[in-house]
């Protein structure tokens, strides 16, 4: 019998939590984790399989850490495969790197506090450049938020992964499917490393639990590198398809990304990042290779072949991001996130009580705050009885890099429907930035009053609120202005 790689004793076995379960990578990796217990995480887990004697599927909001500290009760290791490209609300305001980011420092705390082994996650390969896409940059932010509560995470970086129902390859299946004439910009004699599916599910596998890897960052990636263009010719190749090739030496990215999602389909939020990534050269470097991990050994031909293949078998089982957005997303629920300065020497219990008191000096007179000695806050309309919004400070939940309040009432927010909305300030590890955050708030109001008032309202507070915060340098706080 193989000797399994788990730490763990010989007469137990492991428990693995795998977050973005329902994805493209966390489907696959499923059927490869023998000998282990899976306990796999997805917004909407009565949409997957059912669950089984080896997986157990868990609906878990993963912007809620009281779910996620559930969810990893007992784990032994973790794999996280999350990726924010999708509203998660109907309305979302803020950007997929801050959504990335609080996702992904609910889940290293979560984790710390369950005393998880290890964290095994998978990010892109970075190159050797200040000048990052905000893809990039995003992908290295997590890895850096996940390393930032003691507990070991074994990072693999790869670049594009060749497989089927993915986003990066189809997207290119179809872009060579479709266009007999293909137009090749500038950025497509950038060099790439691609690596197919089965050496990505193997170096995960073969990192979760090996204690080697603990707290190191892999590159991984295939036989082969070559330019975009030359593997557009491979992929032509595939299909059986002979394409005539142009090349345009002026198509900017910025053109290329609109291109690109016209002429597949895909949604803008998903291509965009992806194409704006495609500048620099994406290639594992030698130094973070691992043997057993980073080598693939699947040539790019045979890959693409088996994807193509595949698709053309399971035409019926195709997934639609519209589908999968919509099934994911509350009904007229609200998250707001901004990225905000951090003065020197402050936390995030600083920046949201002095939140509360700039908000009563820049809403003076009309709007009266409240906030008495157990941080419950209060707005009140100097003419109303009932109080505009509500606030309850969370001091179980709350520490002094995490500032937490639910909203607890108020004729603006319909807590009957949906209690759990809730505000929050949190700092980010090693930075001096922190995070103001609205989650899964219902408005009272009729959704296309809110969406055109009180909604651009919040916006406009936050960014003033932004400004007073880099402008912050002085002792005296009762000058807020």
């Amino acid at each position: 019998m193989e000797e399994s790689p788990y730490d763990v004793q010989k007469d137990s076995k492991p428990k693995i939590v795998i977050a973005g379960a329902s994805g493209y990578i966390g489907r696959n990796i499923i059927n490869e984790l023998t000998g282990a217990d899976i306990v796999a995480l997805s917004r909407n887990a009565s949409k997957q399989k059912e669950s089984s004697e080896k997986v157990t599927w868990r609906s878990c909001d993963l912007f809620s850490m009281v779910e996620i500290e559930e969810c990893l009760e007992g784990a032994d290791y973790a794999v996280y495969l999350v990726h924010s490209m999708l509203s998660s609300a109907r309305l979302t305001q803020g950007t997929f790197e801050d959504m990335d980011l609080i996702l992904a420092d609910n889940f290293a705390q979560a984790a710390r506090k369950k005393g998880v082994k290890q964290i095994v996650y998978l990010g892109g390969l970075i190159p050797d450049t200040e000048d990052l896409s905000r893809h990039l940059k995003s992908r290295l932010e997590v890895e850096k938020v996940l390393s930032s509560y003691s507990v070991p995470v074994t990072t693999l970086r790869a670049g594009l992964i060749v497989g089927p129902q993915g986003s990066s390859f189809p997207i290119l299946i179809k872009l060579v499917r479709r266009l007999p004439v293909m137009l090749l910009p500038k950025w497509t004699n950038t060099l790439t490393h691609p690596i197919a599916l089965i050496d990505v599910l193997t170096g995960l596998k073969e990192s979760i639990g090996n204690k080697d890897v603990y707290g190191k960052t892999i590159d991984i990636g295939g036989p082969e590198v070559m330019t975009y263009k030359e593997m557009m010719i491979r992929t032509a190749k595939s299909l059986d398809k002979e394409r005539y090739l142009v090349n345009i030496p002026y198509f900017t990215p910025q053109l290329s990304r609109l291109w690109v999602s016209l002429t597949t389909n895909t949604p803008k939020n998903l291509v965009y990042p992806l194409i704006e990534s495609l500048i620099h050269p994406m290639t594992a470097q030698r130094e973070r290779m691992v043997e057993g991990i980073s080598y693939g050994k699947t040539p790019f031909l045979e890959a693409a072949k088996d994807a193509i293949d595949f698709e053309e078998k399971h035409t019926k089982v195709k997934l639609s991001h519209k589908n999968n957005r919509s099934s994911s997303v509350t009904e007229d629920t609200v998250r707001s996130v901004q990225r905000l300065p951090l003065p020197a020497g402050k936390n995030a219990k600083w920046v949201a009580l002095y939140y509360v008191k700039w908000l009563a000096k820049l809403l003076k007179p009309i709007i009266k705050v409240k906030i008495d000695e157990n941080y419950h806050c209060q707005l009140n309309l100097i003419f109303l009885k009932e109080p505009l919004m509500e606030f309850s400070y969370s001091k179980d939940r709350s520490t002094p890099e995490r500032a937490l309040f639910y909203i607890s009432g108020g004729k603006l927010a319909d807590t009957e429907k949906n209690p759990r909305g809730r505000l929050e300030f949190r700092q980010i590890p090693e930075t001096n930035e922190c995070l103001a955050a609205i989650h899964d708030y219902t408005p009272s109001l009729p959704w296309f009053i809110y969406v055109f008032t009180q909604a651009y309202v919040h916006l406009w507070v936050m960014n003033r609120f932004k400004k007073n915060l880099s402008q912050y340098s002085f002792p005296d706080e009762n000058k807020m202005g």
